[in-house]
């Protein structure tokens, strides 16, 4: 592998505090030098950022048992196109990923790929019944650090405490869907006065802050790490900030689609805009954006979940929940929520958006090599964007399988230039590379 020379970029890197015009010199997989030197291939991304390559720690890649919505190598694909180097997969397949042999499987896939590192994340529950745990000691030794029910939550507080405390002999993560499904029977959207008006049963936003409290307080009494999902709710942002402040070991993520879009979408009964938690109301959406502006949530995470479209594209009643996400979280992030300039209006700087769309996201999950620091000697896994580009989204162009992108027509700002992975090129002029 010969040195690559990134030339005349600004350099952000939150691990080492890094924001500056620099050369970013890559060598044998590694960084070895940031400054004026250069060595190899010379690329010149004058205009560009550089910064640590993205992390996305909750994406639906459906295989196994889904492979006509999403492939690992599809999904790993578009994961590369959005300028990540490391997703985290969650386990309800089919077969759900409860055990070794699944997490083994797609570990082998992904290495197969090569698009992007993996790191699955494995079941609370045998078949995600949330009833009896699964092998959270096979899947530990395979460096699975977090267990998630996703898309089903753990019911049982009694089973939900045995996993909290099981997860902390190694210090792992529970990150447990935030919905108490007893107020959710039947729900199509967001309660309120437009879900009235439109004659869809509400999904009140107590069910998902319910299920987060009650999570909390387990997780605090065991000293434990919980992980809270896509936030979708101001009660939500409140408990989780609260919970901090008296030391809470807890993490959480938002979606792109939660601090953008609003349940006023759902008005033409258009099933790209169905999602699991619903989009809210514009005073959620404020609160997830403080949310992430003051830290209490640490993560953008894109819940990136692709339907077929002979699902998808149903009457609002049949179809399932879920949007895409991975190829367009970086443009998104970049075009609603980062100042253009310091005295201009946005809720993020561009150094705290590259936070929490990587360095945040790997710390919190402990994923070694990803999130920074861009310094000598650490791994050559990076991002290279142009916060200026605007380009305007065609799902049938992604690199998905599926076409349920709630963002497909936008024009959007910020483009993915170039994505390494431990010095190779999985995307090389916005193309997949090899």
């Amino acid at each position: 592998m010969s040195a690559i020379t990134l030339t005349g970029a600004r350099v952000v890197d939150p691990a080492t505090g890094r924001d500056e015009t620099a050369n970013v010199v890559v060598d044998g997989g590694v960084v070895t030098e940031v400054g004026q030197g250069s060595a190899g291939l010379r690329l010149d991304v004058d205009g560009c950022v550089v910064a640590p390559g993205l992390v996305d720690l909750h994406v639906h890649l459906r295989e196994p048992g889904s492979e006509d919505a999403e492939t690992i190598a599809s999904g790993t694909a578009a994961a590369a196109l959005g300028g990540f180097t490391a997703v985290c997969p969650m386990a309800n397949t089919a077969p759900v990923t409860d055990h070794a042999g699944v997490v083994e499987q797609v570990l082998r896939l992904a290495r197969e790929a090569g698009h992007c590192d993996t790191y699955p994340v494995g079941a609370v529950t045998r078949g995600l019944r949330g009833e009896e745990l699964a092998e959270l000691g096979t899947m530990a030794a395979l460096g699975v650090r977090c267990f998630s029910d996703d898309g089903l939550p753990v019911r049982s507080a009694r089973v939900m405490r045995r996993a909290l405390t099981y997860a902390r002999t190694w210090d792992a993560i529970i990150c447990n869907h935030a919905e108490e499904p007893t107020l959710t029977e039947d729900a199509e959207m967001n309660e309120g006065e437009l879900s009235s008006v439109l004659g869809l049963a509400g999904w009140p936003r107590e069910a998902e802050e319910v299920m987060v409290a009650r999570d909390l307080i387990l997780a605090h009494g065991l000293g434990a790490r919980l992980h809270v999902p896509h936030v979708s709710t101001a009660g939500t942002v409140d408990l989780i900030r609260r919970a901090k402040v008296l030391g809470t070991r807890v993490t959480a993520e938002a979606a792109p689609h939660h601090f953008t879009l609003t349940d006023a979408c759902v008005a033409d009964y258009d099933a790209v805009y169905k999602v699991n938690p619903p989009l809210r109301t514009m005073a959620d959406v404020d609160a997830v954006r403080g949310g992430l502006a003051d830290g209490t949530i640490d993560a953008i995470a894109t819940d990136h979940a692709p339907h077929a479209p002979e699902f998808k594209d149903q009457e609002w009643g049949q179809a399932p929940c879920g949007m895409l996400g991975l190829e367009t979280a970086l443009a998104v992030t970049l075009t609603e929520l980062v100042r253009a300039a310091d005295d201009a209006a946005g809720d993020l700087t561009l150094p705290q958006a590259v936070a929490a769309l990587s360095t945040n996201p790997a710390r919190s999950r402990d994923i070694a090599g990803h999130g920074g620091g861009i310094e000598p000697g650490a791994p050559a896994n990076l991002v290279v964007f142009d916060p200026a580009q605007r380009w305007t989204v065609d799902a049938t162009q992604l690199a998905s399988r599926s076409r349920n992108s709630p963002f497909a027509g936008r024009e959007l700002t910020g483009k993915v230039v170039h994505t390494l992975l431990r010095g190779r090129f999985t995307v090389r002029d916005g193309r997949l590379a090899g």
